[in-house]
């Protein structure tokens, strides 16, 4: 299972917020290249990184940002937030991003989304499901679709969708632990899924228990800036 931190700007800043909520945002480091290149120095090789400014402008921000931790870092970094048109995905992948993720686009105008699907294919476009009492949010978590999780996810698999970040909003930045058990419903309803399981990690026991349920990622923020997990305990988890 491969460990993804998270890395969520706001001005330029890394950030934490707690369930999606903008009033609780806490800033970590001013500097998010020195942030990446810490992940980095302990093994690991993935980044998810958020541009939390583009999710409420609804357009790509700090693009800026993701092209100097792409440039002056060997991580793969997969972006999101704001991604809406054509434009902010070239820009997106021109600054260096590995791949991205698409999830209110995936909602509001899933044309474009599938055709993103269709001229960059499944390995560089990841579905962002994130979902709070299991309705799809969008527009950075500050709107609720009707969509359920479970066959929003089904629904876009059947459309060539292989790589799915699932968020469960109530446990984000919370510290109380990952949704196993909506996880292990996904799982089971979509067998080949690379899910990525996001929101709520707290404690390095419930890393082994994703990687066992079948989780292809897991994006861990808050428990790495909170000294819950150490940096140490993700390198020798990559190594084993």
């Amino acid at each position: 299972m491969r460990i993804i931190p998270a890395i969520d700007i706001i001005d330029g800043n890394c950030v934490r917020l707690s369930k999606g909520d903008y009033n609780t945002k806490k800033i970590y480091n001013e500097n998010p290249l020195e942030v990446a290149k810490q992940f980095e120095a302990h093994g690991i090789t993935h980044l998810h990184l958020v541009d939390l400014d583009g999710a409420k402008s609804k357009h790509i921000v700090n693009h800026k940002i993701l092209e100097q931790i792409a440039t002056k870092t060997a991580l793969k970094v997969d972006f999101g937030g704001g991604l809406k048109t054509d434009e902010d995905l070239r820009i997106a992948f021109e600054s260096g991003a590995s791949q991205i993720t698409g999830g209110s686009i995936a909602v509001k105008n899933p044309d474009t989304f599938k055709s993103w699907l269709s001229k960059f294919g499944s390995d560089k476009i990841i579905l962002g499901a994130d979902a709070h009492h299991r309705k799809i949010a969008i527009s950075g978590w500050l709107e609720e679709s009707d969509d359920d999780v479970v066959e929003f996810i089904n629904a876009y698999q059947k459309e060539g969708v292989s790589y799915v970040i699932c968020t469960d909003i109530s446990k984000d930045g919370m510290l109380e632990g990952p949704s196993f058990d909506l996880y292990q419903e996904i799982l089971a309803s979509t067998p080949d899924l690379k899910l990525i399981a996001s929101g709520g990690i707290s404690t390095f026991d419930e890393l082994p228990k994703l990687a066992e349920m079948g989780c292809e990622g897991t994006i861990i923020g808050k428990a790495i800036y909170e000294n819950r997990i150490s940096l140490k305990q993700l390198e020798d988890f990559i190594l084993s």
